[in-house]
């Protein structure tokens, strides 16, 4: 089969389109033909900072597609049957094998390319306003970096359960079109400074769930906005900036608390399963909208990549071997 792979960390310069291996199919295992690869944030830390296990490395987390091959045990999925998975690597490839709990029906209507970007970018968003957030209705929620995949969920998801929405982005068109998902103030970072803007529209109350996928400066700038008994939920650092923080006498007045959150924790998988199955449906049903920003051919991963991390995109980008 093709896949995108690469041999040493590094830009988007070092993957290459080549042959490898089809992937074996071991008991409570599926197969599948991936027809949409959805670029995850992660996707590009790892190509960037995590040294490969092995050589050819296919990375990437998320991908949809049609089950080919069902291993020894597994009951409730079949051949034929369009999944949407995800996995610690192997999604940049023209199959995929994959553990049969982390595969999720499609439901007939949903295009395959939507499909692939929902789980984790929705799965994330939904465990940083509620399982660690614990948002209710009537609060104020500020997502960072709102045109995102992780800020598309949050938002339409913050709204949806009554909260007040900020968002951030640095661009002023995209800052309008998120008001179609449901946000309230758009904070734009390259003309404005955010901590000041915000906490003018609060009246200096602060933010009471602030869901963050940047990391470094604007984390800290996350901590400032975070209101009493404010939550801030991380779940990446794009920025792959360096950073610690102190916890001092400020958060502790505040009552104030700093989660960081990942959905690959396995622990978490069998809680996660039904979530993630429900935002699939919503998406399906119309009750919220996975935003497709762009496609590529999987032979043009680099370039993919590199548009991702030009930061043009509105939602997902979607690789199509």
């Amino acid at each position: 089969m093709k896949a995108a792979v690469y041999y040493e960390n590094g830009g988007p310069e070092v993957l290459r389109y080549e042959d490898v291996p089809d992937p074996e199919c071991p008991a409570g295992w599926v197969v599948i033909d991936v027809e949409a690869v959805s670029l995850e944030g992660g996707d590009l830390i790892y190509r960037w900072g995590s040294p490969p296990p092995h050589t050819p490395y296919v990375v990437g987390y998320q991908a949809a597609g049609v089950i080919c091959q069902v291993g020894e045990g597994v009951s409730d999925l079949e051949v034929g049957q369009r999944v949407t998975t995800i996995f610690p690597n192997g999604s940049h490839a023209e199959k995929r094998a994959v553990l049969a709990a982390v595969a999720f029906p499609v439901p007939d209507g949903l295009s395959i390319e939507e499909a692939s970007t929902i789980p984790i970018p929705f799965g994330t968003a939904g465990d940083c306003l509620f399982e660690y957030g614990k948002l209710q209705a009537g609060e104020t929620v500020l997502v960072q970096a709102g045109a995102s995949g992780v800020g598309l969920a949050a938002v339409q998801l913050a709204k949806r359960a009554g909260a007040t929405v900020f968002a951030t982005s640095s661009s002023d068109e995209k800052l309008e079109r998120l008001r179609d998902f449901g946000l309230d103030h758009g904070v734009n970072y390259a003309t404005q400074d955010v901590v000041a803007k915000v906490m003018e529209i609060t009246g200096g109350n602060g933010i009471d769930v602030i869901v963050d996928g940047v990391g470094g400066d604007v984390t800290q700038a996350s901590l400032r906005m975070s209101g009493y008994r404010g939550r801030v939920c991380m779940y990446g650092n794009v920025s792959r900036d360096s950073f610690s923080y102190k916890y001092d006498l400020d958060m502790m007045r505040g009552n104030r608390a700093i989660y960081g959150v990942a959905l690959s924790a396995l622990e978490e998988q069998p809680r996660l399963k039904p979530i993630l199955q429900q935002l699939i449906e919503d998406v399906a049903d119309g009750s919220l909208r996975a935003v497709v920003d762009k496609t590529f051919p999987l032979s043009e991963a680099a370039a993919a990549h590199a548009y991702v991390e030009s930061r043009q995109s509105f939602g997902r980008v979607v690789l199509i071997p």
